[in-house]
């Protein structure tokens, strides 16, 4: 669906010698690199890498996985709850069964697959919102206030879809491990809530919205489960920063799927959010991804030095933006436009980064931007200037081997950028652009979903957590309401970014 489009205000020159240099420098050894990497791909490698997407059927496309996915029945074989005590019951007898007999590691992250009950909510919350964006998709009219497709917003928040469609799909249809779906409560380690919050902000009228957010919430509290943990084994997708925002105020010890932290009090008010209950999930890549193939491709093409489209004007921590565009806007060998995330603005994206050494990774109005991880499946390597940036899977995954981070303040100093990127030698760039190609894969979400894919880190990363949710459960269950202050995102230290 094509948004507004603007136009550019810089366009791409032709290298300069330096840049030339460089690309002549490492395009041999890049070949050569390649080429050791896809033998190591191949099937008489002793320690075969898997393919990106494993299984030929796999789509990363919200619209297309939707037109399978809907028409499918998904029949419930869910037992009704118990009341709140006799669910704590039950579930000390199976957490004592699994201490006591042959799940010795238990809880342990190692101990087998994370149990997860998944509520079977009433329609309104679920397939009635997915029906709406499919039949509503082609509403090119339908613009947010800065003139983007709110569909395409819609689908670059969508993880609360590729999670849901995977935890309930047929257990033979599944490739993932690390997580399974139970069917009983008292079996589960953690309970996930299918509730679209995006779809209902974007698409549905403001007080039809709200409305429909006190129902939801309601509905969940209600239940015997999150009466028991007041919410705290839970898990709610409120990925988009707007999205539950008149409610969260009444589920903030659940644990929340977001994009990231903002510390400015804007999107998440204090104590809401931090990193030891919460999870930080990537956006939906806008662009196609560059595979091993166009990346060997590409690399003779990529001649421009540093490339970055979108918005240049931002609030909060996005007023960077409009510094940078000065302090670059003459520089060589740099393209920046504006630009939206409509159908052309695809088109124009992708072009311009498979073209790039570098892309730059700005903070918005929080302090994530969806182009990192667009450079990422697009061989570009991310500079990120964003000082209090929280990364997903940060536990898992290094973002030293794929990204180069850079202080706000170094970034606009006058040439200090520039410098910096024309003194990176060619060896580091290849290293750089190898591990994209290999991190690449844990940001494509898909159906079915793919190990070590997007939804299979985010579980690794709740798995994490389940001892500690299980301490807060108890303590709160024993001590007296208010007894104890606890450290809240207001006495934390606050993240900073160094250069690396």
């Amino acid at each position: 669906m094509a948004g507004k489009q603007f136009p550019s205000p810089a366009h791409s020159r032709p290298a300069s010698a330096s840049s030339r240099r460089l690309l002549a420098v490492g395009a041999a050894s890049l070949i050569l690199l390649t080429a050791s990497y896809f033998l190591l791909l191949s099937p008489s490698s002793h320690q075969p890498a898997p393919a990106i997407l494993a299984s030929p059927s796999a789509t990363t496309s919200f619209l297309a996985s939707l037109d399978r996915f809907l028409p499918d029945p998904h029949p419930s074989a869910s037992a009704s709850p118990a009341a709140p005590g006799e669910l704590d019951a039950a579930i000390r007898v199976q957490e004592e069964a699994r201490l006591y007999g042959d799940d010795p590691a238990w809880p342990a992250p190692a101990a087998g697959p994370l149990r997860v009950y998944v509520y079977e909510m009433p329609s309104k919350f679920t397939y009635d919102l997915l029906r709406l964006f499919r039949d509503s998709y082609r509403d090119t009219d339908n613009l947010t206030s800065n003139g983007s497709p709110v569909h395409r917003l819609i689908e670059q928040h969508s993880i609360d879809y590729w999670l849901w469609a995977d935890l309930i799909a047929p257990e033979s249809q599944r490739l993932l491990k690390s997580v399974i779906r139970v069917q009983r409560q008292e079996e589960a380690d953690i309970f996930y809530v299918p509730f679209f919050t995006t779809i209902s902000y974007f698409l549905l009228e403001k007080q039809e919205c709200k409305a429909l957010y006190r129902e939801a919430l309601k509905w969940v509290t209600d239940q015997p489960a999150w009466q028991r943990s007041e919410g705290r084994d839970h898990v709610i997708p409120v990925h988009h920063p707007w999205s539950f925002k008149s409610v969260r105020r009444f589920v903030k010890k659940a644990i929340w799927l977001l994009p990231d932290m903002d510390s400015t009090g804007n999107w998440y008010k204090p104590g809401q959010v931090y990193l030891e209950k919460d999870v930080i999930l990537p956006y939906v890549p806008n662009v196609n991804l560059c595979d091993h193939k166009c990346v060997l491709e590409t690399q003779f093409k990529r001649s421009i030095l540093l490339f970055f489209r979108g918005r240049l004007k931002r609030n909060a921590g996005g007023k960077i933006r409009s510094k940078l565009v000065e302090e670059l806007k003459s520089a060589e060998d740099i393209v920046i436009e504006e630009g939206s995330a409509g159908a052309q603005g695809k088109a124009a994206a992708q072009d311009g980064m498979r073209k790039s050494l570098f892309c730059l990774s700005p903070a918005g109005d929080t302090p994530s931007s969806a182009r990192l991880f667009d450079a990422i499946v697009s061989g570009c390597i991310p500079v990120i200037i964003s000082d209090e940036l929280e990364l997903p899977f940060e536990g898992i995954l290094d973002y030293r081997e794929i990204a180069l981070f850079v202080s706000s303040s170094d970034a606009v100093q006058p040439g200090w950028l520039v410098k910096y990127l024309r003194g990176i030698d060619a060896k580091r760039i290849r290293e750089i652009q190898s591990n994209l190609v290999k991190y690449s894969r844990h940001f494509l979400y898909s159906s079915p979903a793919q190990p070590l894919g997007p939804e299979d880190l985010t579980w690794r990363m709740i798995a994490g957590k389940v001892v500690n949710i299980k301490l807060q459960i108890r303590r709160s269950q024993r001590l007296v309401r208010e007894s104890r202050s606890v450290c809240t995102c207001e006495c934390r230290v606050g993240n900073t970014t160094r250069m690396l």
